[in-house]
């Protein structure tokens, strides 16, 4: 049995291929199929008891930040520098 690093980089790697994909604009079937490996590792994972859904989540934010870089950012708005 692979330990949970072990799992966790696995599912870190198939999250940043599917990421990376859909970046990168690859066909519909193609990223539907990868989704689904993603979607079934995780759910695997939750009911193993080997990962939690919060810690899915925040791999998940991760990977996503690295591939696309921060869901928001700051924005300062004109009337609030005066």
């Amino acid at each position: 049995m692979r330990s949970k690093t072990e799992t966790m980089a696995g599912l870190r790697r198939m999250l940043h291929e599917m990421l990376t994909a859909r970046e990168g604009g690859e066909s519909a079937p193609r990223l539907a199929r990868t989704q689904g490996y993603v979607d079934g590792y995780m759910r695997a994972l939750l009911d193993s008891g080997q990962a939690t859904r919060q810690e899915l989540l925040e791999l998940v934010a991760l990977e996503r930040a690295r591939v696309s870089g921060p869901a928001t950012a700051e924005v300062r708005s004109a009337s609030l520098s005066a």
